[in-house]
C-alpha cells in the first residue's frame, strides 16, 4: 500500500493561503489544512509547532513578496513611503490575509528585510538612536492598522458591500436634523469608509512622516 504522499513547506503554505482566501484567520484550522491536502494533522505538525506559527509564515510570505526587488531610492521619507506602499499592494491582493498579519505579526525573512529598512529609513532622518525603536514601533503599528482595516473591506463581498452601503445610506442621508444637525449638514458629502482608501492611506502616512521629521534634529 502506497505511503501519504509527503508536503514540503512551501506546498503547505500554498494550500494554507488558498484555504486563508476562502475563508478567514478564524475558521481556519489545521485539520482543515491537512483535510484539504489529503493527510492528517500530525503530518503537518512535523513542519509548524501550532496554528499561530504557521500562520505567522503565511503572513511572512506577504511581506516577502513585498519586499522582493525592493532598492532604496530618495530620501528617508521616500523610502519609509515605498515600503509602506509596497506592503499595501501585496496585501491587498490576498486581502484576507492582512488579518493575519495585524493579529499574528510575522518573525521570517519577510518580516526582518522590512524591520532593516524602516530601521535604516529611521536612521537615515537624523532622530537619535535611543528614539528610534519607539518611533519604529508606533509607525510600524500605523501601517499594519491601515492594512488590516483595508483588507478587511477588500474581503467582503459583493452582496454584503451593497448592504453595507444600503445601510450607510440610511444612517446618513435619513438622519433626523434635529437630534443630528452635523450629520445632516454633511450627509451628502460624508463618504463611506470603505472609499478612497488608498488617498486616505497616503495622507495619513505623510502626516505621520511630517511628525516624525519635525521631532528630527
Amino acid at each position: 500500500m502506497a505511503g501519504r504522499r509527503r508536503w514540503s513547506t512551501e506546498q503547505i503554505l500554498d494550500a494554507a493561503a488558498e484555504l486563508l482566501l476562502a475563508g478567514d484567520a478564524e475558521t481556519f484550522s489545521v485539520r482543515k489544512l491537512a483535510a484539504s491536502l489529503g493527510t492528517d494533522s500530525s503530518s503537518l505538525y512535523r513542519h509548524f509547532r501550532n496554528k499561530t506559527e504557521l500562520l505567522r509564515a503565511v503572513a511572512d510570505r506577504i511581506l516577502l513578496s513585498a519586499m522582493d526587488g525592493y532598492r532604496p531610492e530618495g530620501d528617508w521619507k521616500q523610502r519609509l513611503t515605498a515600503v509602506a506602499l509596497r506592503l499595501r499592494e501585496s496585501f491587498g491582493q490576498q486581502p484576507q490575509l492582512a488579518a493575519v498579519w495585524g493579529r499574528h505579526g510575522s518573525g521570517g525573512t519577510g518580516s526582518r528585510l522590512m524591520m532593516e529598512e524602516v530601521l535604516q529609513a529611521l536612521r537615515a532622518s537624523g532622530l537619535p538612536d535611543d528614539e528610534i525603536p519607539a518611533r519604529y514601533h508606533r509607525l510600524v503599528i500605523l501601517i499594519s492598522s491601515l492594512i488590516t482595516a483595508e483588507g478587511g473591506f477588500g474581503a467582503v463581498g459583493a452582496q454584503e458591500h451593497e448592504q453595507g452601503m444600503e445601510q450607510f445610506r440610511v444612517a446618513v442621508l435619513g438622519a433626523d436634523p434635529e437630534r443630528f444637525p452635523a450629520l445632516s449638514h454633511f450627509a451628502r458629502e460624508i463618504r463611506p469608509l470603505g472609499a478612497d482608501r488608498g488617498a486616505a492611506f497616503e495622507e495619513i502616512l505623510a502626516a505621520h512622516l511630517a511628525h516624525l521629521e519635525a521631532a528630527a534634529p
